[in-house]
């Protein structure tokens, strides 16, 4: 064979090769195995000279205060959302911003506070709520709920996957319309002796959309059973918050938290202004869902013209919390929607309770959730016909007693 074959058949080959894995193109910006981490990066749909609704994608480290080395990456998608998770916190959502509206909240926690200066066994294992003030923070998955000491082990507040740095991640984009965008984090939860779960975070968002997708998978990568727990803690504030706006979701149940909370079952459905000594109030729900497993919740403003809604598989999450915590602006004025494997009672009552599940050595389980901001009287009634639908003929069962005691 002549050396041009040769080469021609070479250029063939890898032709094929590309056109193959041509589908997407990928960006590896941290990568613990390498030893890389491409800092202050970006790139954009003009830059890729790809048609349609332009996007750009950016990392930015941040500096000062509890903030510095903390990193942050936003999908800027003109007339659609602009969406900032953190690398270093887990993959958490800071902030959805678009429409004319928000999902998110104003907590007193500012910065961006990288894990490094956070104690999570702090304030006898509160430490969690010195980083707090996210959209949406993963609560798990080694386990979650709240705080308490079993035979002299701490198990701090929600969990430590929130306030881990990833090991890797990458941007994907599609290479066809619509270019759908993918950021992938993977948060190791990893203890000579304890644990070795891994789980593979991603956001998936088509530039334009007023909705975004999470796809998480946990794998256990040791050589024995473990235990895991996980609690989508989901919030939002002004200004789908407000007096007179509404929660819907269809449920089979709800129960108080604890005795506290046993005074807002009156009126759980809607909700109060800014309200000072409003301590937070948290009910137990259990959804239902549809003949595929989706279910979906939701926070109205009061006008029924904005909201947010949540969908999600009950065979993945099949407990549902909500967090009613209607205090001062500055003090945080937030709700919380929390779909899970669990309720936020300490580990000890879930694994009594029969909630905490397990997950065999090598295998792996997902978590599908679909966020949407709904921006119109249209979107806001066709999420209160699909709870309708889904809620059916069933009766809710209101509980007085809470299923538990702290």
């Amino acid at each position: 064979m002549g050396q041009m074959m040769k080469i021609k058949l070479a250029l063939t080959v890898l032709a094929v090769l590309v056109s193959g894995s041509a589908a997407a193109k990928t960006w590896v910006l941290t990568s613990a195995e390498q030893g890389t981490e491409q800092g202050n990066w970006q790139i954009s749909s003009n830059q890729l000279k790809f048609q349609g609704k332009p996007f750009s994608i950016e990392q930015k480290v941040l500096h000062g205060g509890k903030q510095e080395g903390s990193k942050i990456i936003t999908i800027h998608s003109q007339d659609g959302l602009n969406i900032t998770l953190s690398p270093t916190r887990g993959m958490n959502l800071l902030r959805v911003e678009g429409f004319g509206t928000r999902m998110g909240w104003d907590s007193p926690v500012k910065e961006v506070v990288n894990p490094a200066y956070i104690n999570l066994e702090s304030r006898n294992g509160l430490g969690w709520l010195d980083g707090f003030n996210e959209m949406m923070v993963r609560c798990g998955y080694e386990w979650t709920g709240h705080p308490v000491t079993d035979q002299g082990r701490i198990y701090t507040l929600h969990g430590k996957a929130g306030n881990t740095p990833v090991s890797q991640l990458e941007v994907e984009v599609a290479d066809a319309a619509p270019h759908e965008i993918r950021i992938r984090g993977l948060i190791k939860e990893s203890t000579f002796k304890k644990t070795d779960l891994q789980t593979m975070t991603e956001l998936r968002y088509v530039p334009g959309s007023n909705s975004f997708s999470l796809h998480d998978v946990l794998t256990n990568h040791g050589d024995y059973p473990h235990d895991y727990q996980i609690i989508y803690h989901s919030n939002f504030g002004k200004p789908i918050l407000e007096e007179g706006a509404r929660f819907l979701a269809p449920m089979s149940g709800i129960s108080p938290f604890n005795d506290y909370a046993k005074a807002g079952l009156k009126d759980w459905q809607t909700y109060k202004g800014p309200t000072k000594d409003f301590d937070e109030m948290v009910f137990n729900i259990k959804p239902l869902s549809d003949s595929n497993h989706q279910t979906v919740a939701a926070v109205i403003n009061k006008a029924g013209n904005s909201g947010a809604s949540i969908q999600f598989d009950t065979r993945q999450l099949p407990m549902l919390t909500l967090w009613k915590n209607t205090d001062t602006l500055k003090q945080g004025y937030v709700t919380g929607i929390e779909p899970g494997t669990s309720y936020a009672y300490p580990v000890t009552i879930e694994r009594e309770q029969k909630r905490v599940k397990q997950l065999q050595p090598g295998a792996s389980t997902a978590f599908d959730l679909t966020y949407t901001l709904l921006h119109s009287s249209e979107q806001v009634n066709d999420v209160e016909k699909r709870i309708k639908g889904i809620q059916g003929e069933t009766k809710i069962d209101v509980r007085e007693t809470p299923i538990a005691k702290e």
